[in-house]
């Protein structure tokens, strides 16, 4: 009797996993999209090794520095300033400073604002020293430091 019922079992059973498995789906392979890196160029480049090495996690906590630019709070503010100014809604964290692209879009926002036309000594002791940085004698050893940079990348 026992072997008899597992006989009759056995058909039920086998069309009960084929139906099974026709359900399923097929797992489709996952093509992940990648972000559009932002386009560096070699004063960027050579300012992030100057502030960081290339470190994304770098920090300075005597100056609130953070991330691959050593982003100080008050440009975070700078930069939604300018952003307010142009009218563009997108507005920038304080967190935002430790993601390597969010840091270069913020240079880059500052950069197209306040230096258009500048060189690149300008922009640097700038970056370095504030709105009048490429005007104080304390930036100039920042500067020769980019500088040299620029030169072991072969940019400048």
């Amino acid at each position: 009797m026992f072997l008899t019922g597992v006989i009759l079992l056995v058909p039920f059973l086998t069309a009960h996993i084929t139906q099974t498995a026709k359900k399923e789906p097929t797992p489709q392979p996952i093509t992940p999209i990648a972000p559009t890196p932002i386009k560096t160029d070699s004063l960027v480049v050579a300012l992030i090794q100057v502030e960081s090495r290339g470190n994304d996690s770098a920090y300075c906590k005597s100056e609130e520095a953070v991330g691959c630019l050593q982003i100080r709070p008050i440009m975070v503010r700078e930069v939604n300033r300018i952003l307010k100014i142009q009218g563009k809604e997108n507005r920038f964290k304080l967190k935002d400073r430790w993601d390597r692209e969010k840091s270069l879009e913020m240079f880059y926002v500052w950069k197209a604002f306040h230096h258009p036309n500048s060189t690149n000594e300008q922009i640097a002791r700038n970056w370095n020293g504030g709105p009048k940085g490429y005007q104080r004698k304390s930036t100039i050893k920042y500067w020769t430091k980019v500088e040299q940079q620029l030169n072991q990348n072969g940019e400048n």
